[in-house]
């Protein structure tokens, strides 16, 4: 999971004073919606309005741990949280990059592309650590990375348009060292080159292993890959 570690100054004061001073509620009975802020609000709502909304906050998670941890944000989702839509001030954008960037571990014998068509499998899978009463059997089927909900990839199949287009990626732009280690980057923790970014952070988070995330670069970097045809 990502490591927490200290933010912009300013943004983690304002983090710690809405910590300290909580939602503006305490009785369900006296609530007053309108003196909450949207974020108070959206707290009061997930984790405190009838138990959890209708979810089954104290239900265990796959990954260890509760639907209710699931839901709590580490240090850098509460900031860039706070930050909203807007831009981050330079301190802080340089303090996520910091943090984002000491969360990335690398392979040990240097990052490697692995199979693309496993790759492909995987990026156009969000198969994995769903919510529910049930546990994904991940002996039977891989955790996949939900790429394709935000990518286009090849013109075989039709992906999300949220995030830039990926066709072409390895052809239009070589293997070497320094675009393999932006794209490992990219899918461990893309807050190291974009702060505050929706894309997750699938290395730092633990969903995607080594191998997963090295055979998704082999997707998107192989000459026999459909993406470079």
């Amino acid at each position: 999971m990502f490591k927490k570690t200290s933010l912009a100054a300013g943004v983690a004061a304002f983090a710690t004073l809405f910590v300290a001073g909580g939602p503006a509620v305490a009785d369900a009975d006296q609530v007053d919606y309108t003196a909450m802020t949207p974020h108070e609000l959206a707290e009061y709502l997930i984790f405190e309005a009838n138990d959890g909304g209708g979810f089954n906050l104290s239900q265990e998670m796959q990954e260890g741990g509760t639907a209710r941890d699931r839901m709590q944000q580490d240090e850098l989702q509460e900031a860039c949280s706070i930050i909203g839509d807007g831009k981050p001030d330079a301190d802080t954008m340089n303090a996520i990059r910091a943090a984002a960037a000491e969360s990335i571990v690398y392979p040990e014998g240097g990052i490697q592309l692995g199979d693309w068509e496993r790759g492909r499998e995987l990026a156009w899978s969000g198969f994995g650590y769903r919510v529910g009463h049930n546990y994904d059997d991940h002996t039977t089927r891989e955790v996949g990375g939900t790429c394709y909900n935000c990518h286009q990839f090849a013109m075989d199949r039709t992906g999300g348009t949220v995030g830039p287009g990926l066709t072409g990626y390895g052809k239009t732009r070589g293997s070497g060292e320094a675009i393999l280690k932006y794209a490992y980057d990219m899918i461990y923790n893309p807050h190291v080159y974009f702060p505050c970014t929706h894309m997750p952070r699938f290395g730092a988070s633990g969903f995607l292993d080594e191998q997963a995330i090295a055979d998704i670069m082999a997707y998107m970097f192989d000459p026999e890959s459909p993406v470079n045809e």
